[in-house]
């Protein structure tokens, strides 16, 4: 009976101690996750925005010139998203039209060059990005904006020899709430951002 109530005291304390080794383990795994910096490399970046007219006909257009940085750490499920998009680079393939879309009634790039935006939370699924929400600045005014992350995988560059991610994105928002409201309901308000891009591992 002696030598049980031992082995029962023994293993109550061993219980009681197995919630601190457990929270150890995973300070100790959070220490070694480490945030990985990507680069997106704008020769392998697409961002096309599309919108309705007369609500029948589909427009898409792009923009030529994208960079910025992704931060991953998938162990610890954080990361961040920064993306400056080049508002002069837009390519309607029609030039008078791209003049047109760089007047003041829509992106104004006199005045504002460049489209930003930036992340405050990344929400995981499973283990990749499934939801960016932060803040995207249009012709100087930001709001906030959500990009749902359509597709997601990490392979190595094999021209440059480095770690790379490949990544899809869409998003939505009212044009009319970035003060290009001209046209609207003729040309819809609503414009879909559609990204794919790649970033290469610093």
């Amino acid at each position: 009976m002696r030598y049980a109530s031992r082995r029962i005291f023994a293993d109550t304390i061993s219980m009681k101690k197995l919630p601190v080794a457990l929270a150890a383990l995973f300070l100790a795994a959070r220490a070694f996750a480490t945030p990985e910096t990507f680069n997106i490399e704008p020769k392998h970046t697409a961002l096309l925005f599309g919108y309705r007219q007369l609500g029948i006909s589909g427009h898409m257009h792009l923009f030529d010139k994208t960079s910025g940085q992704i931060v991953v750490d998938c162990a610890a499920k954080t990361g961040s998203v920064d993306v400056t998009i080049d508002a002069k680079s837009v390519d309607s393939g029609y030039p008078l039209l791209d003049e047109y879309l760089q007047d003041e009634d829509f992106f104004d790039t006199a005045k504002y060059p460049t489209i930003v935006f930036k992340s405050m939370k990344v929400k995981f699924d499973c283990n990749h990005p499934g939801e960016i929400e932060g803040y995207l600045t249009v012709k100087g005014v930001t709001k906030p904006a959500s990009l749902t992350v359509t597709s997601f995988q990490s392979m190595p560059d094999q021209v440059l020899n480095k770690d790379a991610i490949d990544a899809g994105a869409v998003a939505k928002f009212k044009r009319s709430e970035f003060n290009m409201s001209k046209y609207v309901p003729v040309v819809s308000d609503e414009v879909t951002l559609i990204i794919g891009m790649e970033a290469v591992k610093e």
